[in-house]
């Protein structure tokens, strides 16, 4: 099943992000990497790699990102890998809370990579009024 990476530059963030997405959506693991180790505000490659490495089970990993740098953090992160598992993980050009949402509801059905990254990029089109 495709797994799920929140990068915030925030903990409480990533975690918020990540416990909406486990109620809506329990079955596909979702990983909170966000803020730095000493609690502060920020994003860090080797965290965000770690989570990469819990969260994949073989069939891929969406990254849902909040802000520019955790872009850049997360294009490390997969730097950091071995090149087979790199190949297996995707950024998702998608909003950080309704993207995991949509992808963790779509990675639950067990669906490929394509298809999850596909419904979190879909949720930049989610009308809320």
């Amino acid at each position: 099943m495709v797994g799920i990476v929140v990068v915030s530059h925030s903990a409480r963030v990533a975690e918020g992000v990540k416990e909406l997405a486990d109620q809506m959506a329990g079955g596909c693991k979702v990983i909170a990497a966000g803020g730095l180790e000493d609690g502060s505000i920020g994003t860090d490659a080797v965290r965000i790699a770690e989570a990469i490495r819990e969260a994949d089970s073989g069939d891929g990993v969406a990254l849902m990102v909040d802000l520019g740098s955790a872009v850049l953090s997360s294009s490390l992160a997969i730097e950091l890998l071995g090149r087979a598992q790199a190949e297996r993980v995707r950024i998702a050009d998608a909003p950080i809370l309704e993207g995991a949402i949509c992808a963790a509801v779509q990675a639950s059905t067990g669906d490929k990579l394509d298809s999850v990254l596909n419904a979190a990029e879909e949720a930049r089109g989610i009308s809320k009024l």
